[in-house]
């Protein structure tokens, strides 16, 4: 990661013809150059930043001049705000709509959830984004457009970044609730009498959700680092807006301490996840 990261920045172009003044003179260009460690052979700007990076020295932004580690720290409440109001509506709507589905298969609400899942694998992000803006915030005046002042503000974008999260639950829990009902167990309990509403929520709920665990992980990992557009789009001043701005403006440090500090979360996420993974279900642990 730290590899691709380092070298793949670098071909977005120099900063210097960014950073210093178009009427700057060849010594101040150079200047810049040595003073950032840009006159180096690329080999040897490897080494160094990754040592630096190993000892937690994430470098200092070239356009704010404030260290990288500083800024992550003041935009990421924004954009955990944001990851945490999409993961939590995408539950909201995708559990009990993923387990009426695979409980009545063939109805109405199965029907809806189908498509919800189809609509959340195919429709992009960024253009429900901008669809979302036309409707609710150009035609019908219902909610702003930018910014972070109010929980109003927060509706559109996590509504956005939450549609593909959604649409994956309700595929998968529709699908673990049909494994489930054809497990031999549920056919117990339904020889022993119990009502199909007892042994939906006893039995088929509870192990349907079990393989969710995983997926909620994975998929705040990926509304963490994938709400560039959405944030951009909104105007909301997170991480992704952030990275945005490092990268129009070749800002190769703060590009570079961005990715390595989502990557280094999406690690810590997913290890913890397998952890819960195990303690929730023993046939895990069994394996």
């Amino acid at each position: 990661m730290l590899v691709l990261v380092f070298f793949t920045v670098r071909l977005t172009g120099d900063p210097v013809g960014l950073m210093v003044a178009r009427n700057a003179t060849p010594e101040q260009r150079e200047a810049f150059r040595v003073a950032h460690g840009f006159d180096r052979p690329l080999a040897e700007q490897f080494i160094g930043y990754l040592g630096n990076a190993l000892g937690g020295d994430l470098g200092k932004s070239l356009r704010l001049h404030l260290p990288n580690a500083e800024l992550i720290m003041q935009r990421l409440p924004a954009t955990m705000e944001l990851a945490l109001a999409a993961l939590l509506l995408s539950l909201v709507i995708a559990v009990p709509l993923g387990i009426i589905s695979g409980v009545f298969p063939g109805s109405p609400l199965d029907l809806l959830a189908r498509l919800i899942g189809l609509a959340g694998q195919t429709i992009p992000s960024f253009w429900l984004a901008m669809i979302l803006i036309l409707v609710f915030a150009v035609n019908l005046r219902l909610f702003p457009t930018f910014g972070r002042d109010s929980l109003e503000h927060l509706v559109l974008p996590a509504v956005a970044l939450s549609v593909a999260s959604m649409g994956q639950m309700v595929r998968l829990l529709r699908s673990a609730v049909l494994e489930v009902s054809r497990e031999n167990y549920i056919r117990t309990a339904r020889s022993k009498g119990l009502s199909e509403i007892v042994i939906t929520l006893r039995h088929v709920t509870p192990n349907a959700l079990i393989p969710l665990v995983s997926v909620v992980g994975v998929n705040f990992t990926y509304m963490l680092g994938g709400s560039v557009y959405i944030e951009t789009i909104f105007a909301w001043p997170g991480l992704g807006t952030l990275l945005n701005d490092a990268i129009n403006d070749s800002d190769f440090p703060l590009v570079q301490a961005i990715t390595i500090f989502i990557a280094a979360f999406a690690i810590g996420l997913n290890l913890l996840t397998d952890i819960a993974y195990d303690l929730i279900d023993p046939r895990a642990r069994q394996r």
